[in-house]
């Protein structure tokens, strides 16, 4: 019998226990998800596990954050808007820190391992794509994947009929009569606007939000792959794919480039 149908059996059996620390969150059935595959133990597994484990938790809170985030920029709500991207931002700031505790393991003590994560991979992580969606992605990308990673298919799928972070953005421009197509040289010309006018001063902090997003998003991916080159070199990817080589090629992705190239042409702007 499973850890967790007995937790579940011994609720039911309990009806009247009073609400504890460890009920409420779910401790005991949280600490055996940990199931190292290595026989014996390869001590650093755990350490693996738990960081990656997290991971995951993070990304569920900040899609959480997110898809508030969307509902109140449709509903042209800032103030609220800029809280969450505070809370998604220091978020991120931890995701970048824990990539720091998975260097304290050496690659030696990483490969003794790894064979056993085979054909598993980071790669295979559902809510890291509904995550890039959410920011902007392209979704066609991850809908041609969908017969290599079929667990992936409800998820993506309700994710892509979603409003993401950059449909929001273009449509608080149009409904800020800034855009009218959407074309790449119109949106251009409406940043510069709300840079260089005080008119637009909640716009303004919206792109320094949302730029500031776009770069934690790929501050995130550059230290990714520095650990897993320090780790495993150039060899391939546990789940097939080309490893440090492919990640390399997502550093390129961002979700709001026409905030990075409006630095190119921006002046003083006046003073609010």
């Amino acid at each position: 019998m499973g850890v967790q149908k007995k937790i579940r059996d011994q609720e039911k059996n309990q009806p009247n226990q009073p609400l504890t620390y460890a009920t409420y969150l779910k401790v005991a059935e949280l600490t055996s998800l940990q199931q190292p595959l290595s026989d014996p133990l390869v001590h650093d597994e755990m350490l693996f596990i738990i960081v990656h484990q997290t991971y995951e938790l993070w990304f569920k809170q900040i899609l959480f954050e997110l898809d508030t985030l969307v509902e109140n920029l449709e509903n042209d709500t800032y103030i609220s808007s800029f809280r969450l991207f505070d809370r998604v931002s220091e978020i991120f700031k931890v995701l970048i820190q824990q990539i720091e505790i998975l260097e304290t393991m050496t690659p030696v003590d990483f490969n003794r391992f790894r064979s056993h994560l085979k054909p598993a991979s980071g790669f295979q992580s559902a809510q890291f794509r509904e995550l890039e969606l959410m920011a902007g992605a392209e979704p066609s990308e991850y809908l041609s994947l969908l017969s290599v990673q079929p667990e992936w298919k409800n998820k993506i799928k309700a994710r892509v009929s979603k409003t993401n972070l950059r449909q929001a953005f273009l449509r608080v421009l149009s409904r800020a009569k800034l855009v009218k197509e959407n074309k790449p040289e119109e949106i251009q010309k409406a940043i510069l606007d709300i840079y260089n006018e005080p008119e637009h001063q909640l716009l303004h902090h919206l792109c320094e939000y949302l730029i500031r997003f776009d770069e934690q998003l790929s501050l995130w991916r550059f230290r990714h792959v520095q650990m897993v080159e320090r780790m495993i070199g150039m060899k391939p990817g546990t789940g097939g794919s080309l490893g440090v080589a492919y990640l390399q090629e997502t550093l390129k992705k961002r979700y709001f480039g026409e905030l990075w190239q409006a630095r190119t042409h921006m002046n003083g702007g006046k003073d609010y």
